[in-house]
């Protein structure tokens, strides 16, 4: 290949790579837009436009966003203590312990992988249904705690940690509740907050088992409550709605904006072997 193929391929890349982020971003520039202007300039990109807070205003006073942002505090809170409790639990015995079928469990664990969520809601809600759940947090949360994609990231994890390091806990007293929680754990702490970043942001945003499970204002999260603010029947006021998605995605915006670079590095430092 020559210097000048090279040269053009090369710009070809970063020239599709720049109108495929334009594409994806434009969306979220044109809610910023119409949230901080007046309606009239909703479609109207006049750049002396006057800037306004009003939108959020309204849509803070139309819908109960305070409750939303509870419930949806609890849930991702709940989902993540869970995923966190039994993934840890899981990766460990995978990773270290010698039991018959082990492999093969650990196989069928992977399956769930290539299961869409969506494909389980009716299984689900009978469960939920048969257990008493239904509109409730916990019902919500509790077909996701047992995450595979979590078990696999602590397992590939759990597997790189040298049995010297276990053996030394081991010399001390601790047991296998002690090595897992003074040995592996904190070895495996970049992978936790990649996967809790991950975790959060999926639940933050999950919208469709919410809004078959939940029938309340006290247990809808923000997603069911923003479908429900911005329906046709509602009345369509493309400022107030731009605002309230502002409203709804600003906590985890703001978090990756602060958090960017912890979690590139733990996705980095987590890289599965």
């Amino acid at each position: 290949m020559t210097r000048s193929n090279f040269s053009l391929g090369r710009l070809l890349e970063v020239g599709a790579a720049w109108l495929l982020a334009l594409l994806w971003i434009a969306p979220l520039l044109y809610a910023f837009w119409a949230a901080f202007h007046p309606s009239a300039y909703v479609t109207n990109f006049d750049l002396l436009a006057p800037l306004t807070l009003e939108n959020f205003k309204v849509a803070w006073s139309f819908a109960p966003f305070d409750r939303y942002f509870l419930n949806t505090f609890l849930l991702v809170t709940l989902v993540l203590a869970g995923q966190f409790f039994f993934c840890t639990l899981a990766g460990y015995a995978f990773a270290r312990f010698e039991f018959p079928g082990r492999d093969l469990l650990f196989a069928l664990t992977l399956l769930q992988l290539f299961i869409l969520p969506e494909v389980l809601i009716v299984e689900n809600y009978r469960i939920m249904a048969g257990l008493g759940l239904i509109d409730t947090i916990a019902g919500i949360g509790l077909p996701y705690m047992a995450s595979a994609f979590g078990i696999f990231l602590l397992r590939q994890a759990f597997k790189q940690v040298p049995r010297e390091l276990e053996d030394a806990a081991r010399v001390e007293g601790c047991g296998f509740l002690g090595v897992l929680l003074r040995v592996y754990v904190p070895v495996a702490k970049p992978v936790y907050l990649a996967y809790g970043l991950v975790s959060v942001s999926t639940h933050w945003n999950n919208f469709l088992w919410p809004l078959v499970v939940t029938n309340s204002v006290d247990t809808r999260p923000l997603t069911v409550g923003l479908a429900i603010f911005g329906a046709p029947e509602s009345g369509v006021n493309w400022a107030v709605i731009s605002a309230a998605t502002l409203m709804v995605i600003a906590p985890l915006l703001i978090a990756f904006l602060l958090f960017q670079r912890q979690f590139v590095q733990s996705f980095m430092t987590a890289g599965i072997k």
